[in-house]
C-alpha cells in the first residue's frame, strides 16, 4: 500500500503536469495568431472541474455537472469554429483535460449519467480537430481521430474496471457486515439461554423452597431479578444491531469470553497446547515468538463486551499469523481506564509471513470487527507502531 506521502507526490505532480499542459496550448495559440481568450476558457472550465479539491467541493459541484459542463464548452467552441469558418486549435492540455473528465464519468457518476457524461466527453474529444480542419475528414483529421478514439477507448476501460472493482469490495463489505450481525445474533442465543436457564434453576429452587424454608426465599428471589435484569441489558444492547440483517441461516459460533483469551493466546504460542495459563500472566513461548497476555479487569463484564474482546484478540492474532510471522513477541492488554475497558494486541513484525497469497484472507476481517465494537459503542482502531509493528486497540464504553 501506498504511503499518504507518496500518493501526494503523485497527485500533485498529475497536477503540475496538467497546468504545464494548459499553457502550452494557450500560448501556441496566441503565437500562433489564432486568440488565446476561447481556449483559455475553456481549459479552465476543464482544470476547474479535474482539480476542484474534493475538501472543499460544494454539494451541487456533482460527478455529472464537473463532466458534462467542460465536455459542453469544449463542443460549443468546436462548434462556432466550424459554424463561422474560423480556426481554432487545439492542444494536448484540452485533449488530457477531456481524457480526465471521461474516467470522472465512466468512474463516479451515476449509472445512466456515467454513459451520457461519458460519450459527451468522448464527443467533445473527437471532434476538435474539426476546429483546425474544418472537418473530420480532411488532410491529419482521421489520423487525430484515431488516436484520440484509441486514448478514449483504453481511459474508459481503465475506470469501467476500477469501477467494478469499487462494486465488488462495496458488496463484499455488505456481505461481511451482515454475516458478522448473524454471528451477533447467534451470540445474543447465547446470551439470553444463559441467563434464563439461570432463572430456571432458581424459580425451581424457590418454589421448593416455599413450602420448607420461605424465610430463605429472598436472596434467591434477588438472584433471579439480576439474572433477569443482565438479560433484559444483554438484548438491549445487542438487538440493535440486527436491523439490517436479512434472513438466512448462520453457521453457529462459540461465544468467547475472558478466560477464552487466555486459552486464545496460550494456544497461539503454544499450538499443541488445549488450556490457558493464568489469565492475569501468561507468557508463551512459540516458535520464536513470545506471546504475553496481561490482564487486570474483573471476570463479570457483560457477555457481549466479554465476547466482543475475544474476537478483538482472534482478529490481531489471526493477522499476526497471516501478515507478521516474522514478529518475535506480540503483547496482549486488557485493563479498565476510567470505567471503559480497552483491549490493545501489539506485535513487533516488520510484515514478513512465509505463508501463501491465498492464505492472506480477503482483508475483511478488520470490517466485521469494527462493526462488532461499534454496535455496543466502543471504538476501534488499527495502524503501524512507532518504530515497526502493528496494533489494533479497541475501547469499550462502561456498562
Amino acid at each position: 500500500m501506498k504511503s499518504p506521502s507518496l500518493r501526494g507526490v503523485g497527485r500533485g505532480a498529475c497536477v503540475g503536469a496538467l497546468l504545464v499542459l494548459a499553457v502550452v496550448d494557450v500560448l501556441s495559440s496566441g503565437s500562433a495568431g489564432f486568440g488565446a481568450l476561447r481556449p483559455a476558457l475553456v481549459l479552465a472550465v476543464g482544470l476547474a472541474a479535474v482539480l476542484w479539491p474534493p475538501a472543499r467541493r460544494p454539494a451541487w459541484l456533482t460527478p455529472p455537472l464537473r463532466t458534462a459542463v467542460p465536455a459542453l464548452a469544449s463542443l460549443l467552441y468546436t462548434a462556432t469554429a466550424y459554424a463561422t469558418h474560423r480556426t481554432g486549435v487545439f492542444g494536448p492540455g484540452e485533449t488530457a483535460v477531456l481524457l480526465c473528465l471521461l474516467f470522472i464519468a465512466v468512474r463516479h457518476c451515476p449509472p445512466r449519467w456515467a454513459v451520457v457524461c461519458g460519450l459527451l466527453d468522448a464527443a467533445a474529444l473527437l471532434t476538435t480537430p474539426a476546429r483546425y480542419y474544418g472537418s473530420l475528414t480532411e488532410k491529419e483529421a482521421p489520423g487525430y481521430l484515431l488516436v484520440g478514439a484509441l486514448l478514449a477507448a483504453l481511459v474508459a476501460s481503465l475506470a469501467a474496471y476500477l469501477r467494478s472493482l469499487d462494486y465488488r469490495r462495496t458488496v463484499a463489505v455488505a456481505d461481511t457486515r451482515r454475516e458478522e450481525r448473524l454471528a451477533i445474533a447467534a451470540d445474543l442465543h447465547d446470551f439470553v439461554a444463559h441467563h434464563v436457564t439461570g432463572i430456571l434453576v432458581q424459580t425451581q429452587m424457590a418454589r421448593m423452597m416455599a413450602a420448607t424454608q420461605p424465610q430463605a426465599l429472598d436472596p434467591v428471589l434477588a438472584g433471579i431479578e439480576g439474572a433477569a435484569t443482565e438479560a433484559l441489558a444483554s438484548m438491549r444492547r445487542t438487538v440493535g444491531v440486527l436491523r439490517d440483517a436479512t434472513g438466512g441461516a448462520a453457521d453457529h459460533r462459540p461465544v468467547g469470553d475472558l478466560a477464552g483469551i487466555a486459552e486464545l493466546t496460550s494456544r497461539f504460542a503454544n499450538p499443541g497446547r488445549s488450556h490457558g495459563q493464568n489469565p492475569d500472566q501468561s507468557p508463551g513461548q512459540g516458535p520464536g515468538q513470545t506471546v504475553t497476555l496481561r490482564s487486570d479487569v474483573p471476570a463479570d463484564l457483560p457477555h457481549e463486551v466479554q465476547a466482543a474482546a475475544f474476537r478483538v484478540v482472534q482478529e490481531a492474532l489471526t493477522n499476526v499469523r497471516r501478515h507478521a510471522a516474522d514478529a518475535t513477541r506480540v503483547d496482549v492488554r486488557l485493563r479498565l481506564d476510567g470505567g471503559r475497558l480497552v483491549v490493545s494486541v501489539a506485535d513487533d513484525g516488520r510484515g514478513g509471513t512465509q505463508l501463501p497469497d491465498a492464505a492472506h484472507g480477503g482483508g475483511f476481517g478488520l470490517v466485521g470487527l469494527k462493526e462488532r465494537v461499534t454496535a455496543l459503542g466502543g471504538e476501534l482502531a488499527a495502524g503501524p507502531r512507532e518504530g515497526h509493528g502493528w496494533e489494533i486497540r479497541a475501547v469499550f464504553p462502561p456498562p
